[in-house]
């Protein structure tokens, strides 16, 4: 039996803006597979749901088993899983699942790659989501990128990523004024972690960095000054996973904040 549904919210996106033009982007493998596959060995039902209701593109760049501390067996059996399981093969659009009642799911998962900077942070659907979960107090995962897509709760979110992309951080901070997340601890992909994204992946400098982002929205970013190293931040019910390796633990603290939830009620 089912201990609740966690509603796992993907990205469409697959380019992202960069000084050269755009880049190749999408969701990271083990972002995306390490918390699911955790979700359901705990005995709760995952949704997917995305803007368009396809499925999530997978970023090359993390289609690997150096994502999975070199273990190929860990990284076959993710593989496998994102390829069949019908969890990732039936996933919904946002606005239906929205339509059907949030009230039916027990906890919100983002996982990152940079995608969630393209379309969830400033995807409105996605943001009345987040406000409900909010709301209610009710557990909020998002993983390295992932959490850029609470920028989404602002009422002005298309433009405060616009503002981003102009290099306006005063209007992108006037832009973020009553954003709900304003105050709380939260961690995210770092600058010294995304110049290397840059240098080694995009080949290019983005516009504005997600850390960036959500400081100048009112959020308490603390990073762990060793790069890619775990680091999960826990503050009322939003958790947030700083980079790729904080998969494992992230999805433990997910777990155990929806456990909590359940004896609460």
């Amino acid at each position: 039996m089912s201990k609740g549904k966690v509603l796992i919210i993907g990205s469409n996106a697959t380019r992202i803006e960069v000084r050269g033009g755009t880049g190749a982007t999408g969701q990271y493998l083990n972002e995306t597979v390490v918390p699911a596959m955790a979700l359901v060995a705990a005995g709760y039902e995952i949704v997917l749901a995305t803007p368009n209701g396809t499925k999530p593109h997978i970023d090359p760049a993390s289609d690997s088993a150096d994502h999975f501390d070199s273990d190929q067996g860990a990284y076959e059996r993710a593989k496998a899983f994102y390829e069949s399981d019908p969890a990732m093969n039936r996933p919904r659009t946002l606005r239906s699942v929205i339509g059907e009642g949030l009230d039916s799911f027990a906890g919100v998962f983002v996982p990152g790659g940079q995608a969630p900077g393209v379309d969830l942070m400033q995807d409105a659907e996605t943001g009345l989501i987040l406000r409900h979960f909010h709301e209610r107090g009710q557990p909020t995962a998002l993983l390295c990128h992932g959490p850029i897509a609470i920028a989404s709760a602002m009422e002005n979110a298309v433009e405060f990523r616009a503002a981003l992309i102009a290099g306006d951080t005063a209007k992108a901070a006037d832009l973020a004024k009553g954003w709900q997340y304003a105050g709380y601890n939260m961690t995210i992909f770092s600058n010294t972690e995304e110049k290397v994204v840059e240098d080694h992946i995009l080949h290019d400098k983005l516009y504005f960095t997600v850390a960036d982002a959500l400081e100048i929205a009112g959020g308490k970013v603390i990073t762990n000054p060793v790069d890619f190293e775990p680091n999960v931040i826990e503050d009322r019910e939003l958790i947030t996973g700083q980079n790729p390796r904080s998969d494992h633990p992230l999805a433990a603290t997910l777990i155990a904040a929806l456990d909590r939830s359940l004896v609460a009620a």
